[in-house]
């Protein structure tokens, strides 16, 4: 079997250090945004990461100031003008199953925003630790789509469903402290410790009984993949249908115009 380091990976570094393996979302130049290598990457590398077996403990973070921008806008209009696919149906299942079905432990290392995607592979890991700079966001109805990628299925099941509803209808942004306090994330820490912090908690668990801590993961996301069976064939045929529409259409060419955009509700 290929190592997972060498398998050609153009927007997801991979490094180890012992029995610690971080896989980094590299897209810098777009604050790590999604295109669509990137989303093809996400549906393959949680898959690899399980079956390397040099390493018991993964951590997935976002390469410099940002985690993860969310899509691509630039993806979104050449889908629209025919000249790009929009996202499959089957590779967004697999980002959101490769992560549940990742047996070892994965520490979400969040620095700077969190956004759409970016915000749902992050909320979607075994342990969130945010440095006090990050803010999670799902605005997938600022740019007229359903928030089908998985944030319907992981919002409510952190935060209560009342809660989750109110911030993916308005797509406003949590910041870190507040994300602490309704229990989106584990830890808050200052953004200087964030490195050292992740990497002390990623050692605990390394160093720890593996076998033990992989299976109780296992048990306990038995129920999260239930719910994500039974919501996500749906919320992905919701968002696959409002890439469509003119609601869409209108918030791409606003945000390419730098304006607000006029929805219409169509």
């Amino acid at each position: 079997m290929t190592p997972i380091e060498d398998r050609g990976w153009q927007r997801i570094k991979v490094s180890r250090e012992g029995r610690i393996l971080t896989l980094t979302l590299s897209n810098p130049g777009l604050r790590n945004a999604v295109d669509p290598r990137m989303h093809e990457e996400l549906s393959e590398i949680f898959y690899a990461a399980n079956d390397d077996r040099d390493s018991d403990v993964v951590v997935l973070t976002g390469e410099g100031n940002a985690f993860c921008a969310g899509g691509d806008i630039n993806w979104f209009r050449r889908a629209l003008a025919g000249e790009d696919h929009v996202p499959g149906v089957m590779e967004a299942k697999k980002i959101i199953f490769g992560l549940l079905d990742l047996e070892k432990p994965i520490v979400a290392k969040v620095r700077g925003p969190a956004v759409g995607l970016g915000c749902t592979i992050a909320l979607f890991c075994d342990t969130i630790i945010a440095a006090d700079t990050a803010v999670f966001i799902d605005p997938h109805v600022k740019v007229g789509i359903v928030a089908g990628d998985g944030g319907a299925v992981i919002w409510p099941h952190l935060i209560g469903h009342a809660r989750a509803k109110e911030f993916l209808m308005t797509g406003d942004p949590v910041p870190a402290a507040e994300a602490w306090r309704m229990g989106l994330v584990n830890h808050v820490v200052p953004d200087a410790e964030l490195d050292a912090r992740v990497a002390a908690y990623a050692a605990k668990l390394a160093a720890g009984a593996t076998l033990a801590i992989r299976y109780t993961k296992v048990s306990v996301n038995l129920g999260l993949k239930q719910l994500a069976t039974t919501i996500l064939d749906a919320s992905i045929a919701y968002e696959m249908t409002t890439f469509a529409t003119a609601d869409h259409r209108e918030a791409v060419a606003a945000f390419l115009d730098k304006r607000k955009p006029q929805f219409k509700g169509g």
